[in-house]
């Protein structure tokens, strides 16, 4: 199992220019540690990350779109994984932070501690599915899959953060959402 401030400084060794969508607990760690224009945070979207992801794919199909989805997320929105791979966007990667619970929510376990998260990912029609719990194997297999095409599903095993209260006003400021639309205005 991985410690999730750990994975993110992995995550920050190799992003560039890619936009990295986040929401609550991953994305208050995310913030501290990679602060820049390219970070979209989803306001208030549990289980939206994803879909937030696929739209900013289709619409920017010359950026590379990383996600970095939580486990109790995805389950609130597990029909989104059929609609990914439906519409395949090669710029696409779907990170999955599993950790067990609906942490943002106070740690609650999510219901099914078994699920497989790759096996729904491959029958839901992805082709390139991965799955990490250790840093070091995470760590070289990152730049591959920052350069390959998608879309691509990765499972990785993190420990449970700290439950203690988080603020999200910093991520959700409307100077943020402006920085990202210059940035990506700069690519037209």
């Amino acid at each position: 199992m991985m410690n999730r401030k750990a994975l993110l400084g992995v995550f920050k060794k190799h992003i560039t220019d890619e936009i990295v969508v986040s929401s609550y607990s991953t994305a208050s760690d995310w913030i501290e540690i990679a602060d820049r224009p390219l970070n979209y945070f989803s306001h208030g979207a549990m289980g939206l990350c994803s879909s937030h992801g696929l739209g900013l794919a289709l619409a920017r199909p010359e950026r590379k779109v990383v996600v970095l989805d939580g486990d109790g997320s995805l389950l609130m929105n597990l029909g989104t994984l059929v609609t990914l791979a439906a519409a395949a966007p090669r710029n696409f990667l779907h990170f999955v932070l599993q950790n067990g619970t609906y942490e943002a929510n106070g740690g609650h376990p999510i219901v099914n501690q078994k699920v497989d998260f790759c096996g729904i990912a491959r029958a839901s029609g992805f082709s390139e599915v991965h799955g990490f719990e250790d840093l070091g194997a995470f760590d070289a297999a990152l730049p591959r899959l920052l350069t390959s095409d998608g879309p691509a599903f990765v499972r990785l095993l993190i420990e449970q953060g700290p439950l203690g209260p988080r603020s999200y006003d910093e991520m959700y400021r409307p100077e943020r959402r402006e920085a990202l639309r210059q940035e990506l205005a700069k690519g037209r």
